[in-house]
């Protein structure tokens, strides 16, 4: 299938989308500290920079967009893959997968506990 917009006008989609400080971030940024816990945000020395890290407990969140890091569960709509132009889609959003799987594989092996929040649950 072929994309149904131009190409200025996905260029210009893509590149209001976000990594940092997403409304599903904020959200769960907000409520952690209403609930009164301290934390570092994207810190750089540990794999895949957490969005919320909490040190002296040893534990991170991430905050994961349902598109992009293919949530898989049933009801959320948000985390199928697209239709058209799946020769691109497919390996990118793999990748995103698979680089998740090992950010956790390796904050775990360091003794980390890890919690992912999916968009759609917030």
């Amino acid at each position: 299938m072929v994309d149904k917009l131009t190409p200025a006008r996905r260029s210009a989609n893509m590149s209001r989308i976000r990594s940092k400080d997403t409304k599903p971030e904020m959200v769960v940024r907000k409520l952690a500290h209403a609930m009164g816990y301290r934390y570092r945000i994207h810190r750089k020395d540990l794999p895949g920079k957490p969005d919320l890290v909490f040190g002296p407990r040893r534990k991170v969140v991430f905050v994961h967009g349902c598109f992009w890091h293919q949530h898989d569960l049933e009801h959320c709509l948000d985390g199928r893959r697209p239709k058209s132009n799946t020769s691109y889609w497919s390996p990118k959003l793999q990748r995103n997968v698979d680089r998740d799987v090992d950010h956790v594989t390796a904050l775990k092996a360091a003794g980390w506990q890890v919690l992912i929040v999916w968009e759609c649950e917030t």
